[in-house]
């Protein structure tokens, strides 16, 4: 793992977006799927199951029965015809979620693996590789290949459903709100960074359909400068992390969206704790990260953990 590395590959972001779109509007990498998927099964660990969480939620409201499990569950859904089994892994050779494959061997469900790795231990079992196209991420941190799995996840959505936003579209977006955050990085980012140096970490908060932002903002905080940092999802928050504000020097990343933001804002200014909100204007929040389309949800989902990961590229660099 490398921090010098790493900021290379976050700025990589637009091109390898570019990229995608391209090869999306050549080819649909989920052509092959059979017609005959009523449940969806997503395993994966970290970053995987983060994607895997958002996209799930998304099939379930548009009535496919989809699940994001830990695929170091001991108990899975039993294999059916029916069931599309999609085992997640940048590398392609997650432990746990190897494991979690072999139990779908053989059928009779089918089986589509995402991976950045083609040939890698994942594709073994599986009926249909859906590679992630992200470039290798040199700095050894998963920072593309979890955006690219999220646009791809929107383009399984689009195959089951035929609804959803267009992926090749919205992922150009994307590259012009990613492009916008790196080049006014000098900006946004010195305010960005002090406001959330604090002593007790930092907590990123996001709305159920966009959990992943905030898991992704917290986890490339402790896997980069190795700093404490937690998720939470916005409603959740007045019922698990709102104690938090009553003791610790509190200091929020908060990608708005929910219904519940101004409920967990009144308990901020209650307390005095501090909040960088990202991608819109927050009442007493201590500052706001704004970027192109950040009024388009997708848009969100699939840019705004990039100020998180630049926040954490930063600080890692710091200690080097």
């Amino acid at each position: 793992m490398n921090p010098e590395l790493f900021l290379s590959d976050l700025e990589a972001k637009p091109a390898a977006l570019a990229a995608l779109a391209a090869s999306l509007e050549a080819d649909d990498p989920f052509a092959a799927l059979p017609g005959t998927v009523r449940r969806v099964v997503f395993l994966g660990m970290g970053s995987s199951r983060y994607a895997a969480g958002v996209a799930a939620l998304r099939l379930r409201a548009a009535g496919i029965d989809a699940y994001a499990e830990y695929a170091s569950a001991a108990a899975a859904f039993p294999a059916s015809p029916e069931t599309l089994v999609v085992p997640i892994s940048a590398t392609g050779g997650s432990r746990e979620t190897l494991d979690a494959t072999a139990r779908y061997a053989g059928g009779p469900s089918f089986m589509a693996a995402l991976t950045n790795v083609p040939g890698s231990p994942l594709t073994e079992h599986a009926d249909l590789v859906v590679p992630m196209r992200a470039g290798e991420e040199r700095g050894g941190v998963a920072c593309r290949t979890f955006q690219h799995t999220l646009a791809l996840l929107l383009a399984l959505e689009r195959r089951l459903t035929g609804a959803g936003p267009d992926v090749p579209g919205l992922l150009r977006r994307s590259a012009e709100a990613t492009a916008d955050l790196l080049e006014r990085r000098d900006e946004w980012l010195p305010l960005t960074l002090e406001l959330l140096d604090g002593p007790h970490g930092v907590y990123a908060v996001a709305p159920a359909e966009r959990l992943s932002s905030a898991e992704q903002s917290a986890l490339m905080l402790r896997e980069g400068p190795r700093r404490a940092a937690d998720a939470c999802e916005a409603g959740d928050w007045s019922h698990v992390d709102v104690y938090l504000t009553k003791t610790l020097d509190y200091r929020a990343l908060l990608f708005p969206g929910s219904r519940y933001d101004e409920q967990a804002m009144d308990w901020v200014r209650q307390r005095g704790s501090t909040v960088v909100a990202v991608g819109g204007e927050i009442k007493d929040a201590a500052a706001a990260v704004r970027y192109p389309h950040d009024d388009d949800p997708a848009v969100a989902l699939l840019t705004e953990t990039l100020v998180a990961e630049l926040v954490a590229a930063y600080w890692w660099g710091a200690q080097s």
